[in-house]
């Protein structure tokens, strides 16, 4: 459930992170990855521009999700990452887009570390697709 202050956050817009983000986040959904956020980071961190932290309930799930997003941001523009760290252990694992870097945490190693409040002044970009009405 998201609170009103979190809504407030919410940029709709996204056009300030690469597509490749969007591409990302919706392969982890896709894989059932848990609470898939964006969150713009050039304003607050400057090396990057984004983002992507997703989890899994268990190592294979981490693991398949990072297939996933590496499978379909690849057939997007055949871009790969420069590097994936962390995926022997699969309890994090970073895939460096350059512009962009995809986390994908085992559950409980993401409440530990809780990115999301460690960036807290991160813009929240809006990815899922509207639902139809």
């Amino acid at each position: 459930m998201t609170s009103t202050s979190a809504l407030r956050d919410v940029d709709h817009d996204g056009g300030d992170v690469p597509e490749e983000c969007l591409v990302a986040a919706r392969a982890a959904d896709g894989k059932s990855g848990d609470r898939t956020t964006i969150l713009a980071m050039g304003e607050l961190l400057g090396v990057t521009d984004a983002f992507v932290i997703t989890s899994g309930h268990n190592t294979r799930q981490v693991k398949t999700i990072v297939d996933e997003v590496e499978r379909q941001v690849k057939g997007m523009d055949d871009r790969r990452p420069a590097r994936i760290e962390g995926l022997d252990d699969a309890r994090w694992v970073l895939m460096d887009y350059g512009d962009f870097l995809v986390h994908v945490f085992l559950d409980e190693v993401r409440d530990f570390y809780d990115l999301e409040h460690l960036w807290i002044g991160a813009r929240r970009i809006e990815w899922a697709a509207p639902d139809p009405a």
